[in-house]
């Protein structure tokens, strides 16, 4: 689970982008501000008490197995009260840490801690601040820079606030690095960076956005658009339900349960992790819309989550007709279109075939095996596996076969 959570959650709006005048097509509910109104909300945002309890039980309940935080987004504002700014939820009226709130309940119901850190800075004078005279944002403020001595402290500000996440909270299993294209990796000390990191945290998971460096990749809003284009090392796709990652009350163009299920079945296809988007309100509770989606996602989990932990991509594009996984000899086939009678398998050695199943329910299905009468004769043969699904096993939101192969 990913959270976009801040200060700007309270009045509704993505977070940061509306202070540089929006984002776009890329995010067309950014709703452009004048930067002093933006950060002029700040102080009043006062969260209940308890709300990362509630995300984190319906992550868990969902199937999810971690959880990243949005300590500090591109607007410089903390989530837990760090001493090298007077930017944080210390400015508010909340009495509270509010990234130490988010750990404990993510280890609470079984879930790594990953916290997401924005290495740019839109409100510290140093970075520099961002200003209405420096719009439009990508033309003009990406050419301005600091001093370098306000470039030396404003680092400074970077690898101190980054060692109070990495010393205060316990294991940390995921750095989320982003905000990177403003600068340079020499400009970053990236390297540098990485290695502190590394040092205070040997375990730990770091992303791509810190230039040069990473652990796995991150492509963002959509799969990786052929074979060729997917990653060869670890990678996470990160996706919101509807276009905004904070909450913005006038985006109601939201995924159905369906398009995040089947998205959820073809990134883990591919062989990558999603990590899928909410974006709660300012007192911490999340739209009825997102509890919905997240509740649908869970019930089907419940009955097909071995199709996605643990697994592995199953078979090639010709094989099937649909993404696959496969863990030891199971094969998981994900059906999301709705069968006409029957679905076939291609390529599979008949004779080691000892078992079709409906995932969800345990149900046998019943299955024939198609190849060259020579190759039949022969023993061993390679063919086609055409299996039987019964309109009352078909899933709305995605059917999951199991096929159990012996030997291959």
């Amino acid at each position: 689970m990913f959270v976009h959570w801040g200060h700007h959650s309270t009045r509704g709006g993505d977070l940061s982008w509306p202070l540089v005048g929006g984002a776009g097509d890329l995010l067309p509910h950014a709703h452009p501000l004048g930067a002093a109104e933006y950060h002029a909300g700040a102080p009043g945002f006062c969260p209940h008490p308890g709300a990362a309890r509630r995300w984190m039980a319906l992550a868990r309940q969902a199937g999810m197995r971690y959880a990243v935080l949005t300590a500090k987004h591109h607007d410089g504002f903390a989530l837990w009260p760090t001493e090298h700014t007077d930017w944080s939820i210390s400015r508010t009226r909340y009495e509270g840490d509010l990234v130490a709130e988010f750990v404990e309940a993510a280890r609470a119901e079984g879930l790594r801690v990953g916290l997401y850190f924005s290495l740019c800075d839109w409100h510290h004078p140093d970075y520099p601040a961002f200003r209405d005279e420096d719009r439009p944002y990508f033309f003009r403020y990406l050419g301005r820079r600091s001093s370098p001595e306000a470039w030396e402290r404003y680092l400074g500000v970077v690898f101190g606030q980054l060692e109070e996440l990495l010393t205060r909270y316990g294991p940390v299993d995921l750095l989320w690095f982003d905000g990177q294209w403003e600068r340079s990796r020499d400009e970053w000390r990236a390297d540098d960076l990485a290695a502190r990191v590394r040092s205070l945290q040997p375990d730990i998971l770091v992303n791509d956005r810190l230039p040069g460096q990473g652990d796995f990749e991150t492509p963002e809003q959509a799969l990786p658009t052929s074979p060729s284009s997917t990653p060869t090392r670890p990678w996470e796709t990160c996706l919101t339900m509807n276009r905004s990652w904070g909450w913005c009350p006038d985006d109601a163009d939201y995924k159905s349960a369906r398009h995040l299920v089947h998205t959820l079945c073809e990134v883990a296809g591919r062989g990558g992790n999603l990590l899928l988007n909410v974006g709660p309100r300012g007192d911490g509770s999340l739209p009825d819309e997102q509890v919905s989606r997240l509740g649908s996602i869970a019930a089907w989990m419940a009955g097909n989550g071995e199709a996605i932990h643990g697994t592995e991509p199953g078979l090639e594009p010709w094989q099937f007709y649909g993404p696959t996984t496969r863990s030891g000899q199971r094969l998981f086939l994900h059906l999301l279109y709705r069968p006409y009678d029957t679905v076939t398998v291609r390529g599979l050695t008949l004779d080691h075939i000892s078992g079709v199943r409906h995932l969800a329910t345990g149900k046998e299905l019943d299955w024939s095996g198609q190849a060259p009468v020579q190759a039949l004769m022969a023993g061993g043969a390679v063919g086609d596996v055409v299996i039987r699904v019964p309109g009352d096993l078909v899933d709305d939101l995605a059917t999951v076969i199991e096929v159990v192969v012996d030997g291959d």
